[in-house]
């Protein structure tokens, strides 16, 4: 985050400018919802002309070592120069990848896959088991420090809780190389998305002996990776932009359409918007309101709600004040946040006060939504608000408090750290806030060191199951980093993982129950909104295929078609 990281963590809107800690975007491809209604990116048309797409991201990538990815940015480039066990196609739905088969026992905990024997990384070396075997037990090897493996592992591969803690060494971790193109995974317990989370980068292979022979320099630069999926990371000059080019020697490159990618970084949504109508970008960023407005009628707009939510983080370590239940109550509802998607964002995202999205899984046994049980929590209420703000200042004994708000650091994040700065200034007598805006990679610093008052965060699915957002918030979970603890939450979720694993309907009723703890009991954070992207988008480009959860964008299948 997917996600999971991320998110978490693109093409960044004024949401996405914010990153996502973990990975996800929404959407299946071929969404074209706005202008005329029709479907511009659909697969028509054979390709013609240069085969290069140039699109925009927010940010430097974090990182290119897949253990240790965290957000977004990684993942999508991660998706498309690396390849796992399976990927995800237009509809969302597992393919074939590095696994041509499985297998699995009739308890659902072991899973054995069979390899194909074509596929070879970018130095001619074969993809085999080994590479599997030594990338898991990297992502979960304490000494490496790795975020996501313990996190996505734990609880899943069987002996992962316990290798991460350093309780047991890395072969135990539950991954068997049974020869060069079989692998053998065992479970804790069945995991219902198992085979969705083999499409995702932590459990991508890496090559043992290039990652050992590169020591400290793997991963920083081009030159010091290797490659197995579509595409190579050809260069990559820091903070300005990176280009990939088709892999050759990839196992399936006769699919691959597209020879280079170019990718810019760019923060200001207004400097990408001219490089889309100067023709310089194929794809727009996520629009801010001011340009939703100015090209409303462009043919070419599109619009999506996501699977995606944003919301503050309240580190209740830091400051006392956010230690207060009522002070974190008064937060959360002193908010409008209807201003906020209709004002400030005006892109398609909706009010959240939640933090599973609408739209995103459904009751195995009733169909109904996630939302449709509980709804809503702690929704705008500025006399309630200054009632609870109040009752909360007096529990603590102040007539103040100054509160710092961590975001991001491009115009149009500062728009909305301005917007909340206002909010919760005006309706909260006596509450100070000041803004510190920071480039990405520094945000997620300053979160790892739990160092900050709130944060701006967001948080895609990895998976498709509410527990992709449902175990961010345990007891010192690696994406609490907030203070955060509730045993009766906890309780519920390890319920989810253990008791329920093998009763679908009982896991998804734990989890909506958590969600309602962490929200009307807790108020442990402030849900923003469910993230809507509004892009411009080349009628030339086909086939960019944008997922609901894990990396965002898979670049395998696109191509240009009647560009003039």
């Amino acid at each position: 985050m997917k996600k999971s990281k991320f998110l978490m963590f693109l093409t960044f809107s004024l949401v996405l400018s914010l990153f996502l800690t973990a990975c996800g975007a929404g959407g299946n491809n071929n969404a074209q919802n706005g202008g005329t209604g029709t479907d511009q990116q659909a697969g028509e048309g054979e390709p013609t002309g240069p085969q290069v797409l140039n699109v925009l991201e927010s940010a430097e990538i974090p990182t290119m070592d897949s253990v240790l990815g965290t957000d977004a940015v990684a993942f999508n480039v991660m998706n498309n120069v690396f390849e796992g066990l399976y990927r995800l196609d237009e509809n969302d739905e597992i393919v074939e990848g590095i696994a041509t088969t499985h297998e699995v026992n009739e308890e659902g905990t072991v899973y054995t896959f069979t390899l194909r024997e074509d596929a070879v990384w970018s130095n001619g070396t074969p993809v085999t088991a080994n590479d599997f075997v030594f990338a898991w037990q990297r992502a979960v090897n304490p000494e490496t420090g790795s975020e996501y493996g313990p996190y996505m592992m734990t609880g899943k591969i069987k002996n992962a809780t316990e290798v991460a803690n350093g309780d047991l060494p890395l072969e135990e971790l539950g991954v068997k190389a049974l020869d060069d193109y079989t692998l053998e995974v065992t479970l804790e317990q069945p995991v219902a998305y198992f085979l969705s989370l083999m499409t995702f980068p932590t459990f991508y292979p890496q090559n043992q002996e290039f990652v050992e022979e590169q020591g400290d320099r793997y991963a920083l630069e081009p030159e010091h990776l290797i490659y197995n999926g579509p595409f190579v990371l050809d260069s990559w000059e820091h903070e300005v932009g990176w280009t990939m080019k088709k892999n050759a020697d990839y196992w399936d490159a006769e699919t691959v359409v597209l020879d280079e990618i170019n990718v810019k970084v760019v923060k200001e949504v207004s400097t990408g918007v001219n490089l889309y109508t100067t023709g310089n970008i194929d794809i727009s960023p996520g629009l801010s309101s001011e340009f939703v407005t100015q090209f409303q009628n462009d043919p070419n707009l599109t619009q999506e709600l996501e699977p995606v939510i944003f919301w503050l983080k309240l580190n209740q370590t830091r400051n006392e004040a956010l230690a207060n239940e009522n002070i974190r109550r008064a937060i959360s509802m002193a908010l409008n946040k209807e201003n906020l998607t209709n004002i400030i964002l005006n892109n398609g995202s909706i009010p959240a006060d939640y933090f599973i999205p609408t739209g995103f899984v459904t009751h195995p046994e009733t169909g109904e939504d996630f939302r449709d049980k509980y709804g809503n929590f702690n929704s705008f209420n500025v006399e309630e608000a200054q009632q609870l703000w109040q009752q909360g200042l007096d529990e603590l004994g102040v007539d103040s408090v100054t509160l710092e708000i961590l975001g991001g650091d491009t115009e149009s994040a500062k728009r909305m750290q301005e917007y909340f700065q206002n909010q919760f200034e005006t309706n909260l007598p006596g509450l100070t806030i000041r803004l510190k805006e920071v480039p990405f990679a520094q945000r997620l610093q300053l979160d790892e060191q739990m160092d900050y008052d709130m944060q701006v965060a967001g948080w895609g699915p990895d998976y498709l199951d509410a527990i992709s957002f449902a175990n961010l918030w345990v007891t010192d979970g690696g994406n609490n980093k907030m203070g955060y603890s509730n045993e009766e939450y906890d309780q519920l979720i390890n319920d989810v993982m253990t008791t329920h694993a093998n009763d679908p309907a009982a896991r998804f009723e734990a989890m909506q129950e958590a969600e309602r703890i962490a929200l009307e009991e807790d108020a442990a954070i402030v849900p923003l909104y469910q993230r809507g992207t509004t892009r411009l988008w080349q009628p030339y480009v086909k086939n960019v295929y944008q997922h609901n959860f894990g990396p965002d964008f898979s670049y395998k299948w696109t191509y240009i078609t009647g560009k003039n």
